[in-house]
């Protein structure tokens, strides 16, 4: 900007600096936690539609600014707790306002960019229980410890692991679109993770870089540990006649530190019985229960 363009009137130059200051607002997602923010008489709406609503006005507003806006999520119950560590009253604006610095420098984020609320909220969620369940098994590993005849590092040795299963069980897998579900019995929650992959034609292997960090700590956690787990995969691929596609689900167990592939009957009764009441789920149409791809496992120097 030249001497001349810059703006010489205070307003207009008031406008130009608001522009570069980016804002940030956390929006309570469920009908839940807006019914929690009700107990404080400042807390200013009674409808959480209506809610939603100005949020999103006010959004459409700042971004017609060019003012950059982060959104995150409002938690009550970390409000509280915030409140009540720093000795704030929770009644008042300002503490909301503060707590929503503070989930949108250390909490899941996503940059608003002219979405309806209702696309971009649950990505929000979706990005915050992903980073909530890196947090857990980040602290997992962690505890891990080191090799107590050697020293090494349980936990960077677990990853490493775990980054080389999945390189592996991908290139097994082959061409097509892959869903994979990684989980752990690691306390309370359990781990669990979900990464999308796509491969095929000769282009290179595509992968979400934060979907792929978590399922590898996830990973990781389950290996340091020696916990019971498990990892399942859905295949999607152009069937051999036809433009039709059919589903492939396969399955490991996390035994000895390393993928170990299930039976087909074993793929079928895990995928087919209800986690909650074990009761039994019809199986899909078109989809096939394979058994899981032996994975060479590289040598474990901690299997004493």
């Amino acid at each position: 900007m030249t001497s001349a363009s810059r703006p010489t009137d205070p307003s207009t130059a008031r406008r130009a600096l608001r522009r570069e200051i980016p804002s940030s607002a956390a929006v309570l997602a469920d009908e839940q936690d807006f019914t929690a923010m009700l107990r404080y008489p400042t807390f200013p709406f009674d409808d959480h539609r209506s809610y939603l609503r100005q949020v999103e006005t006010l959004l459409r507003s700042l971004a017609a600014q060019g003012v950059l806006t982060t959104l995150s999520l409002f938690d009550p119950a970390a409000y509280e707790k915030y409140c009540a560590d720093l000795a704030l009253d929770p009644d008042r604006p300002d503490s909301r306002s503060r707590y929503t610095a503070e989930v949108a420098r250390t909490g899941a984020t996503l940059t608003y960019q002219g979405e309806p609320l209702t696309e971009l909220l649950p990505l929000l969620v979706e990005e915050a229980d992903r980073q909530a369940t890196w947090d857990h098994a980040s602290g997992v590993l962690a505890r891990a410890g080191s090799c107590e005849e050697c020293g090494e590092d349980l936990a960077r040795a677990a990853f490493a692991r775990a980054t080389q299963a999945l390189q592996d069980l991908l290139a097994s897998l082959g061409d097509g679109t892959h869903h994979l579900v990684c989980s752990v019995a690691a306390g309370e929650p359990s781990l669990l993770a979900v990464l999308h992959a796509t491969s095929g034609d000769g282009a290179r292997l595509r992968l979400a870089e934060s979907e792929t960090l978590v399922f590898c700590t996830v990973l990781a956690a389950g290996f340091a540990l020696r916990s019971p787990g498990g990892l399942v995969s859905r295949t999607t691929a152009p069937a051999a006649t036809g433009d039709d596609t059919h589903d492939t689900v396969r399955g490991w167990t996390l035994g000895d530190s390393w993928p170990r592939p299930l039976g087909a009957a074993e793929v079928f009764t895990a995928y087919c019985t209800d986690a909650d009441t074990g009761e039994p789920i019809p199986p899909e149409h078109g989809v096939d229960y394979a058994p899981g791809l032996p994975l060479t496992p590289p040598p474990d120097p901690h299997s004493h």
